[in-house]
């Protein structure tokens, strides 16, 4: 008997913009409203820290928690050696086993920040699938599993088959063509040893979600179900990678969370309701009335809650004051007003170049602090009124730093543009 009270995690997901596909919904509905299931989804380690682009699946994973279910995080330990080459246009970059370790414990612990691991039977859990494959036999794997997948099948999943036509002349190798086989066998070792019927992942992991399901199908005869979540793109439509620039990642030391902040802070106007309703748990009531009320002032706009809401998750709540009090210094505050305890507060936490006293050009401090590859390209940002010396435009190519120039005897602010700040100091 369906419990009328059970809250339809699925149609939540689908209202709040963040359920893409699934399998066999009718079904799954049927199990979710009548008991708590055991779920998983899968990360590799490919970097020393998650970015933006996983906090879909997480926070996922956290609505089914909150509803009593137990999810389970797999860490790619054995895969990420491998290297998954779903819509991928080359080949990964393999790393080491030592250092994959590494970021396993570090990713661990951002998860940790996320998800309950001490709260009863749907305790999260987190796994190393290199635990279960390091002792398969080769020859055995391949009798007893290789044997279920058919080559031409493989061939025609999307991710493969992109790879092919993409990349004629280097196609896919071996190694990561069998990348399906290994994500596949995770769900049915998952699926056998810890009851879990439902894998959660990215909308590029449909070809490697439903091979799992076939897979236990065809071994245990048993039904299990897959949901993908939408990708998040950034403003050019493009997939927020680990391999991409300006990734914004959830390790502060990669991406400051001033820069976290600033990041959704300056999300536009065309996405800040669907990153509300995807990112937050905010009621539609609360995201429809910002909707109807048009406000200038930044600290009362939709962003400024996104930003509060994402930062104080992430990073926590004294790295939230952190990033508002620089963001105040930078954008609200005249620099006459600025303070030294202001200026030591921005050197801690933004881009800054630290130099002697001598005589340095501007064109030489703009290739220094990385906001020109060259004199010529510095050259140019100056004759294009991109550049601010505290918050004066300087359209001089051969501009010359001063004492004037030193707020406190040692500290200069430099601006590219409206958002891109440097801070200088004199030593």
């Amino acid at each position: 008997m369906i419990k009328k009270n059970k809250i339809n995690i699925l149609k939540k997901l689908k209202d709040r913009d963040i359920l893409y596909q699934i399998t066999n919904q009718k079904k799954l509905f049927k199990i979710l409203n009548e008991q708590n299931i055991n779920l998983y989804c899968g990360f590799d380690l490919t970097a020393d820290s998650l970015h933006i682009g996983h906090l879909i699946q997480l926070f996922t994973l956290k609505y089914f928690q909150e509803l009593g279910h137990k999810p389970i995080i797999v860490l790619g330990g054995a895969t990420s050696l491998i290297g998954d080459p779903s819509f991928k246009l080359k080949k990964r970059k393999m790393n080491s086993i030592d250092i994959i370790n590494i970021w396993f414990h570090k990713i661990s612990i951002q998860i940790k920040n996320i998800l309950d691991f001490n709260c009863g039977k749907n305790s999260a859990i987190i796994i190393n699938n290199y635990d279960w494959f390091y002792k398969i036999n080769i020859l055995s794997f391949l009798r007893k599993i290789g044997k279920y997948f058919c080559v031409n099948h493989m061939m025609n999943k999307d991710s493969i088959k992109n790879r092919m036509i993409n990349n004629e002349i280097n196609g896919i190798s071996f190694t990561e063509f069998s990348y399906n086989l290994l994500q596949s066998y995770d769900f049915a070792y998952l699926n056998k040893n810890f009851n879990v019927i439902l894998q959660l992942g990215g909308s590029d992991q449909w070809g490697n979600i439903t091979s799992g399901i076939d897979l236990i199908k065809k071994i245990y005869n048993k039904k299990a179900f897959g949901i993908t979540t939408n990708l998040i793109v950034k403003n050019d439509g493009t997939k927020f990678g680990k391999t991409e620039k300006k990734t914004i990642w959830l390790n502060k030391n990669k991406t400051s969370p001033y820069k976290f902040f600033q990041f959704w802070l300056n999300i536009p106007d065309s996405l800040i309701y669907k990153f509300l309703y995807m990112f937050t748990d905010l009621k539609s009531e609360i995201i429809n009335n910002f909707k109807k009320k048009k406000n200038n002032i930044k600290k009362n706009s939709p962003q400024y809650l996104l930003a509060e809401y994402m930062t104080k998750i992430i990073h926590g709540k004294y790295s939230l004051i952190l990033a508002k009090k620089i963001t105040n210094i930078l954008f609200y505050k005249n620099i006459k007003d600025l303070s030294e305890n202001d200026f030591s507060i921005l050197l801690k936490n933004i881009n800054n170049v630290i130099l002697n006293n001598k005589k340095f050009s501007l064109q030489k401090i703009l290739v220094l602090s990385k906001f020109a590859s060259s004199r010529t390209q510095a050259s140019k940002l100056i004759e294009s009124n991109s550049i601010y010396i505290n918050n004066k435009k300087i359209s001089k190519i051969s501009f010359i730093f001063t004492e004037y120039h030193k707020k406190f005897n040692h500290f200069t602010l430099l601006r590219k543009g409206k958002k891109n700040f440097c801070l200088i100091y004199w030593s």
